[in-house]
């Protein structure tokens, strides 16, 4: 499988297979504890459309069919990780499983309404240094919909092409003096996200789309993310 080859990415249906395919391969782990806050996330494959408005991704016509994921950056106001990227997502009501919390945060997040049929599987759970185990979710959206972020919690939405998780400088591992495992960091455009979301974003690359069994939930996040 070359990554250079374009139509590896496109947001089409043998792209789609591929993912189902290799999640379907895949045994995702769940995270057993007992009084944890239990939240899911919406990894969600869409058309990039014309590209992703980040730190040096300029929007280029050439991706516009590529596949793409939806990321969010947090509002301002938000009192817990304030501005930081994100998936769509938040913590589970009671009854609900990881698949209806996380397109139910789509919908109210960045206003995309899906049928329980679009979901392709399941990614590691993350347990954060905030408290949190996060049920990764992966939602096929394809074509590029419109999309409204909600103005009590995203401050704005992108459509990240999968293609600049591929790069071959990801990830980014950083020492750190707290704990023996290294903080994971994504390179975006010129800038970075970092872990849990970046966590979740490198395993999708290597599980879904590369069709590896790599583990995430020991990596660590960065100080800032700690709270």
């Amino acid at each position: 499988m070359l990554i250079e080859d374009s139509s590896f990415l496109r947001c089409n249906e043998d792209f789609y297979r591929l993912i189902v395919e290799n999640l379907r391969k895949f045994s995702y782990q769940r995270h057993g504890r007992k009084n944890v806050r239990r939240a899911a996330v919406a990894v969600t494959v869409v058309e990039a459309g014309p590209g992703a408005d980040v730190y040096g991704i300029a929007p280029n016509r050439h991706w516009e069919n590529e596949a793409a994921l939806i990321l969010t950056q947090r509002s301002a106001r938000l009192n817990k990780h304030a501005g930081q990227w994100a998936f769509p997502g938040g913590r589970m009501d009671p009854g609900e499983t990881p698949e209806q919390t996380a397109l139910r945060e789509l919908g109210e997040e960045v206003g995309l309404f899906l049928e329980p049929s679009r979901v392709i599987g399941r990614l590691d759970d993350f347990t954060t240094r905030s408290g949190f185990v996060i049920s990764p979710v992966v939602i096929w959206g394809g074509k590029a919909p419109e999309l409204r972020p909600s103005p009590a919690e995203v401050a704005s939405i992108h459509r990240i092409p999968v293609r600049e998780f591929l790069r071959p400088d990801a990830p980014v591992l950083q020492k750190n003096t707290k704990t023996e495992h290294p903080i994971l960091l994504m390179p975006v455009g010129n800038s970075w996200i970092a872990a849990p979301t970046a966590a979740i974003i490198y395993q999708f690359r290597e599980a879904a789309v590369m069709g590896n069994s790599t583990r995430v939930a020991h990596y660590e996040q960065p100080y800032f993310a700690w709270t």
